[in-house]
């Protein structure tokens, strides 16, 4: 399996691998309606939800889930941005529950975390590439 060249920003190398895993097409459109759920042998699920729409692209939220005392719990869960145009996606957002973990690259409209957007955006690249090599993979 060959990884995208290093001479594209992490932005698209992360564009290119979710239309490996089949979640989005290469013109960068949802290829699933509402939610999805994916599985590969015996891993985590993974979970997809399409959250909406802004003047950008589509918002989705992905995650590993697991219960624990009752209560489902994100190991991890991110939200990202599809980006049609520039074909690239970005993280927006970061939980991971049983370490009490929640970051946003976004606090508010007027700010950005540039170290969340850095970590995060690193963070969904190498998430990304496990799952590929897991084996997840939306069969149409």
């Amino acid at each position: 399996m060959t990884e995208p060249p290093l001479l594209i920003n992490v932005y698209e190398r992360n564009f290119t691998r979710l239309v490996k895993l089949g979640i989005i097409n290469d013109k960068g459109e949802l290829q699933f309606k509402e939610s999805l759920k994916l599985k590969s042998g015996a891993y985590m699920d993974l979970n997809l939800d399409y959250l909406g729409k802004d003047e950008q692209g589509y918002i989705i939220a992905m995650a590993h889930n697991y219960e624990q005392n009752g209560d489902i719990m994100a190991d991890p869960d991110m939200q990202i941005r599809i980006i049609p145009k520039m074909r690239s996606i970005e993280a927006l957002t970061f939980q991971q529950d049983n370490m009490g973990i929640y970051r946003e690259v976004y606090p508010d409209a007027n700010h950005i975390n540039p170290k969340a957007k850095k970590e995060l955006n690193a963070f969904l690249e190498m998430w990304l590439r496990n799952l590929i090599k897991q084996g997840f993979k939306v069969i149409p």
